[in-house]
């Protein structure tokens, strides 16, 4: 059974710090692009941060550009995001997704994973 698992959100104050994971089952990361979006409340989804597997190549959503990494572990079959300085406007349910792309950040993604909720207050 293919799955992608996030874990690791959770209530944090402004300035804090999360690491999320995303755990990937039933399929290898080999070639594909792993991708973190969130959504908001009465937001469209944003795309935050890709990393390709093939080679570590990495992107990142200007709002999260020098605060969030993202990074792979081929072992676990992970991939996290570790997010600092967090802010209140980072609040959002964080998905990853997969994609079988030679693209770091493909326009189409072939398996979702549930969601985690962040939320960042005071």
């Amino acid at each position: 059974q293919v799955q992608l698992v996030e874990s690791g959100g959770g209530l944090v104050q402004p300035g804090d710090s999360l690491r999320l994971s995303c755990a990937a089952s039933g399929f290898t990361l080999g070639y594909y692009a792993i991708a973190w979006f969130r959504q908001a409340p009465g937001k469209e989804r944003e795309g935050v941060s890709c990393i390709h597997d093939s080679d570590g190549s990495t992107y990142y959503a200007d709002s999260v550009k020098g605060r969030f990494t993202i990074s792979r572990d081929h072992a676990k079959s992970t991939v996290y995001l570790q997010m600092n300085s967090l802010k209140p406007e980072d609040t959002a349910v964080y998905y990853c997704a997969a994609g079988y792309s030679d693209y770091v950040c493909p326009l189409e993604y072939d398996y979702w994973g549930q969601g985690t909720q962040v939320t960042v207050s005071s």
